[in-house]
């Protein structure tokens, strides 16, 4: 299962703890395998336990190949970050998978399927805070579909180091999304034809905030080439957002834990 899939703040953690990308001097690779805790779909009070893979490969000019973000070029020096990517979409299924995110009280609700997608991700050092923000587009896969459409989102981060010491380092972000109409309304809705086969009442959803949170970082290097990372994820589902009768617990949290090997 892609890391993609699961459903975390990754963006901010990957704003504070960025990888160097054209700053690099020779080709960089990087191994990544854990596990993650989380929500079976975003507002749900199930939980599943999900593995995560990773890959990414860094060349000297900036060009990056990564399994969560896609396939891009990126930019870094001593206070700024940029990079532009094009990957995949999240995805969600209408019954319960253990490797994927959904569940059964979402039957009749049908597939969010993956389809192409392109970012921009950029962050900016200020004294000790670091500021982000991630712009996506998920292109459009049959606007006569419920899930179909094209959506857009961006997400907004303000973080800092809170700890740089012999046990690591712990990062902290404050953190929130914004989703366009579609995007509310593809994780959000119910739209007639869904409200028919399904067990919710039509709804529809607004464009504007999805959610605010906060995440912690914690990174412990074993070894020059070694380290493993914890992230502890709390997000608030907002407006539209929390309305929305799919939605059991707006309080959402995820944690993970990675190890990761670079060479």
């Amino acid at each position: 299962m892609r890391s993609r899939t699961i459903y975390l703040a990754a963006t901010s953690v990957c704003l504070i703890t960025c990888t160097q990308l054209s700053a690099a001097t020779d080709w960089q690779y990087s191994l990544q395998a854990g596990a993650a805790n989380l929500p079976r779909y975003s507002g749900s009070n199930e939980r599943m336990t999900a593995p995560l893979l990773g890959v990414n490969v860094v060349s000297p000019w900036g060009i990056f190949l990564d399994t969560n973000k896609g396939l891009g070029w990126g930019y870094e020096d001593d206070n700024l970050s940029f990079s532009a990517y094009v990957g995949a979409s999240t995805a969600r299924k209408d019954q319960k998978k253990s490797t994927s995110q959904g569940s059964d009280r979402l039957k009749g609700m049908g597939h969010i399927k993956s389809r192409p997608q392109l970012g921009v991700s950029a962050s900016y050092s200020l004294g000790t805070a670091i500021l982000g923000a991630t712009l996506e587009h998920a292109l459009e896969q049959d606007d006569k579909k419920d899930s179909g459409k094209a959506f857009t989102s961006l997400a907004l981060s303000i973080g800092t180091n809170l700890y740089d010491g012999d046990y690591g380092t712990v990062d902290a972000s404050l953190n929130s999304l914004f989703g366009d109409g579609n995007y509310m309304q593809t994780w959000y809705g119910v739209t007639e034809g869904q409200a028919r086969h399904s067990r919710f009442r039509a709804y529809d959803a607004k464009g504007g905030m999805v959610s605010r949170g906060l995440n912690v970082n914690w990174t412990l290097p074993i070894n020059e080439q070694t380290s493993f990372s914890t992230l502890l994820d709390v997000q608030y589902l907002s407006g539209d957002a929390g309305k929305s009768p799919i939605v059991e617990r707006r309080m959402q949290t995820s944690v993970m834990g990675v190890l990761n090997y670079t060479f």
